[in-house]
């Protein structure tokens, strides 16, 4: 589903959940926008901001992400909107989604998810995924991706996709721009300098980088499997 800037994919065990998504994309969406009215720089800023403790929540996730990975709250916005529909379909019941926000996903599920691996041009791309399992699945997690060479989000580096899996998708989204930002230099350089900034970073389980067709990662990643079929993007994952 798309809706001005956010363009989402949602995989739920019932048609009728997603209807309570659209709903709850359209509710952030106008929160957000009502609050960078009056808080324009809450639009600009690369760095960190505080908000007031009664801003509404996917503000206030935004503003946590940015301050822990020292970047500005908008890094994290497709993430924490992800994470709110997760959060809030699951009160409806719902045990198995996934929402994918341009990249940024959030996921609960009962079973093993794999999430495949998009990297532009690089060989790696939709060849590789990560099984994430159901022990991490099950109460909610985030898998969000930055990349300086794909797609229309600010990054200051060149690696193809740097990927951060975290308990929140929220903390995953902000962490990610922040890691791919030192993705400068040739491929090893930028491999090294990304995986350096990620263990600086609070809050997240694990990072994987691609630059080209080198990869390197930091940290406990999910599982590397082979996805043996050609993919595109927004075909990404698949419950197992």
């Amino acid at each position: 589903m798309s809706i001005k800037e956010s363009n989402i994919l949602i995989k739920t065990e019932n048609k009728v959940y997603i209807e309570i998504a659209k709903s709850v994309l359209l509710r952030e969406r106008l929160l957000l926008e009502n609050y960078i009215r009056k808080h324009p720089e809450f639009l600009t800023s690369y760095e960190p901001l505080e908000v007031e403790e009664d801003a509404p929540r996917v503000v206030k996730l935004m503003a946590r992400s940015g301050e822990n990975a020292d970047v500005g709250p908008m890094a994290a916005v497709a993430g924490s909107i992800s994470q709110i529909i997760v959060e809030d379909l699951s009160n409806y019941g719902c045990r198995n989604i996934i929402s994918n926000n341009g990249g940024d996903i959030a996921l609960r599920s009962t079973e093993d998810v794999v999430v495949g691996l998009y990297a532009g041009n690089s060989p790696l791309s939709a060849k590789v995924g990560f099984k994430i399992d159901r022990d991490r699945t099950i109460d909610g997690y985030g898998v969000c991706t930055s990349a300086g060479t794909v797609g229309h989000s600010v990054s200051f580096g060149n690696a193809d996709a740097v990927v951060v899996f975290a308990k929140e998708s929220s903390i995953a989204d902000g962490a990610a721009t922040s890691i791919g930002n030192f993705a400068v230099g040739s491929p090893e350089e930028a491999i090294n300098r990304s995986l350096e900034r990620a263990e600086c970073i609070e809050g997240i389980d694990g990072v994987f980088v691609v630059v080209g067709k080198y990869a390197g990662k930091v940290g406990r990643i999910p599982k590397l499997v082979k996805t043996e079929r050609k993919i595109t993007y927004g075909e990404l994952f698949e419950m197992i």
